[in-house]
């Protein structure tokens, strides 16, 4: 193979890398993007119910005891989210960059 053909499969093969790690991007950001939908939309259930709940209390005490209760639990959700979403973006980064890493362990001399 002379050099301009060489070239020419590289830049293939660089392509290729470039397009399959477009795809995983494409379709890790979807995944991130409908686990943040699904969040929020949980999370403006939760916080309605709790103004529902909150307005049918006559006492005060009652009322701290509710609110407690639900930053307890609106903290917690928070935290679990959080952690589910940041290893969404660690698989996506991981497999964004495999297709690459293939193509540049190939073009990478070996000694």
């Amino acid at each position: 193979m002379d050099n301009v053909e060489q070239l020419q499969h590289n830049v293939n093969q660089q392509s290729d890398a470039a397009m399959a790690s477009g795809k995983t991007v494409a379709a890790g950001l979807q995944a991130i993007a409908t686990a943040h939908a699904d969040y929020s939309k949980r999370a403006l259930q939760e916080g309605s119910e709790f103004m529902t709940k909150l307005t049918s209390l006559k006492s005060p005490a009652d009322m701290m005891a509710l609110q407690s209760e639900y930053a307890k639990k609106s903290y917690e959700e928070f935290v679990a989210e959080t952690k589910k979403i940041s290893e969404l973006y660690v698989d996506l980064a991981k497999q964004a960059y495999q297709p690459i890493e293939g193509w540049a362990a190939k073009m990478t001399p070996s000694t």
